[in-house]
C-alpha cells in the first residue's frame, strides 16, 4: 500500500482505556489520527479490513536484559539495543528499555552512550535506559555479581544525573541500603526514574525513598524483603504506598498466581502493578544456555536458573505474561492489556506518546485473535509482523 493514510476496520478497538465497537482506526503516516464511526471514514483513507479479534496498543515492556541471541551486558552496544528491540517485536512489544543489570563502571558508561547512539535513530522502539544496580543490597543480589554490587558515591551520582539529562527515560534500580535519600531527590530531580529492588530494607526506609522521589518496586516479591508479621518490608510498602507502582513477572515462576491475585487486591492507587518481562537473550532463540558475568544460565520447563538454583532472569515474552494473567490469575484481557502498556508507560509520563490509540500518539499497535495470539504487529504506523497486509 502506498497511501499513507489508512482507516483499520473489521474488529473491536481497545484505545488503552476502553474498547470501541464497529468504528475504524485512522493511521496517518506514523501516527494515529482518531478512532471514528465506521461510517464516516474519510474518502483519502484507504481502507484495511481485519478478520475480527481486537486492535489493542502494542506492549511497552520496561525491563528487557535481552532476546535474539544478545544480552547487554555482554554487548552493551547501539547494535545491540536494537536486535533486542527487534526479537521482542514479534510478542507485541513495540517499546522496551534495555536493562544492564549490575557491571561495571565502564560496562554502564558504555551502555549509556550505546542508548544515546541508538535513539539518534527513529521507530527503533527503544524509550531509554534500565541500570538495574549495581547500586543495591548485597544480602539481596539474586543473580547479580557480587563483585560489582557497592553504594553510590559522588560521581556515581553525577554521572547518572548527566545520563538522565540525555536520555528521555533513563529508569534506576537502586536499594536504600547503597543510596540515600538525598541521592535519590538529586537523581529523580534530574528526570529519572527511581525504582526500589533487590533490597532489605524495612517499610520506613521505603516510606522514605517514596518521599524523596521513588516512584517504583523493581520485579515485585523477587530479591526483596517480604511481608510479615511484624515487619512489611519493601513487599509490603510497595502494596500500600500509593505513590509506588511494582513490575511484576507474570511466568508462574517468579511469583505465584494466587500471590498475585492478593496483591492486585491490595495495591493502593494511583500507583499500579504492572508487567515486565525481566527477559533475557533466549527470547526469540532455540538457545538452551546462555553466560552471564562467566557464569552459567540453564534454560529449561520456562525457566531460566544459575547451577544453585537461582533464577536468573525470565524466558518470557509479553504477550505470554498477558496470557498468564488472563487464564491463571483471571483478569480481564482489558486490564491485562494495561499493565502490558498503559501502565508502564503512565510511570514514564509518556502515556500521551506511546501506547494509547488517541490523536496524536505514536502508531504502535496489535492485532490480537479470540484467543489471544498476535495476528499482526505495527510500529510507527508499518508492519512489521504478520501476514494481513
Amino acid at each position: 500500500m502506498s497511501n499513507t493514510k489508512r482507516a483499520y476496520i473489521g474488529c473491536q478497538i481497545f484505545d488503552g482505556l476502553k474498547r470501541h465497537h464497529d468504528c475504524a482506526l485512522l493511521v496517518d503516516a506514523s501516527r494515529v489520527s482518531a478512532i471514528i464511526a465506521g461510517n464516516e471514514i474519510p474518502q483519502d483513507y484507504e481502507q484495511v479490513t481485519l478478520n475480527e479479534g481486537l486492535l489493542c496498543p502494542g506492549f511497552v515492556d520496561l525491563q528487557v536484559n535481552g532476546g535474539g541471541g544478545v544480552l547487554l551486558n555482554d554487548s552493551p552496544t547501539a547494535d545491540a539495543m536494537r536486535v533486542i528491540c527487534d526479537s521482542h517485536l514479534p510478542f507485541g512489544t513495540t517499546s522496551l528499555l534495555p536493562t544492564l543489570i549490575s557491571d561495571s563502571i565502564e560496562q554502564t558508561r558504555t551502555a549509556i552512550q550505546a542508548a544515546q547512539e541508538a535513539l539518534s535513530e527513529s521507530d527503533n522502539g527503544l524509550l531509554g535506559l534500565h541500570l538495574e544496580g549495581p547500586h543495591l543490597c548485597l544480602a539481596r543480589k539474586g543473580t547479580h555479581s557480587a563483585e560489582f554490587i557497592r553504594p553510590m558515591d559522588k560521581t556515581d551520582l553525577e554521572s547518572l544525573i548527566s545520563a538522565a539529562a540525555a536520555l528521555p527515560s533513563l529508569l534506576l534500580t537502586v536499594a536504600p541500603e547503597a543510596v540515600t535519600p538525598a541521592q535519590m531527590s538529586e537523581l529523580s530531580a534530574a528526570g529519572a526514574i527511581i525504582s526500589i529492588g533487590h533490597s532489605d530494607a524495612k517499610f520506613v526506609d521505603i516510606e522514605a525513598a517514596a518521599t524523596h522521589g521513588a516512584s517504583c518496586v523493581t520485579h515485585l516479591f523477587n530479591a526483596m524483603s517480604q511481608l510479615a508479621n511484624r515487619e512489611p518490608g519493601v513487599v509490603g510498602a510497595a502494596l500500600q504506598l500509593g505513590a509506588l507502582s511494582a513490575g511484576l513477572i507474570a511466568d508462574g515462576f517468579h511469583v505465584n498466581a494466587k500471590t498475585i491475585e492478593i496483591a492486585l487486591r491490595a495495591k493502593q492507587g494511583p500507583g499500579k502493578i504492572f508487567l515486565v518481562t525481566d527477559a533475557m537473550s533466549t527470547i526469540g532463540t532455540d538457545l538452551q544456555e546462555l553466560r552471564l558475568n562467566n557464569r552459567v544460565i540453564k534454560r529449561a520447563d520456562g525457566r531460566l536458573t544459575l547451577e544453585d538454583g537461582t533464577l536468573a532472569g525470565a524466558d518470557l515474552d509479553m504477550i505470554s505474561a498477558v496470557r498468564f494473567m488472563v487464564e491463571k490469575v483471571g483478569i480481564s484481557v482489558d486490564e491485562a492489556l494495561r499493565m502490558a502498556s498503559l501502565y508502564p508507560a503512565q510511570l514514564l509520563k509518556r502515556e500521551n506518546q506511546i501506547d494509547q490509540l488517541c490523536a496524536g500518539t505514536q502508531a504502535d499497535f496489535l492485532h490480537l485473535g479470540d484467543d489471544l495470539e498476535i495476528n499482526a504487529v505495527w510500529r510507527g504506523g508499518n508492519q512489521r509482523s504478520g501476514n494481513l497486509c
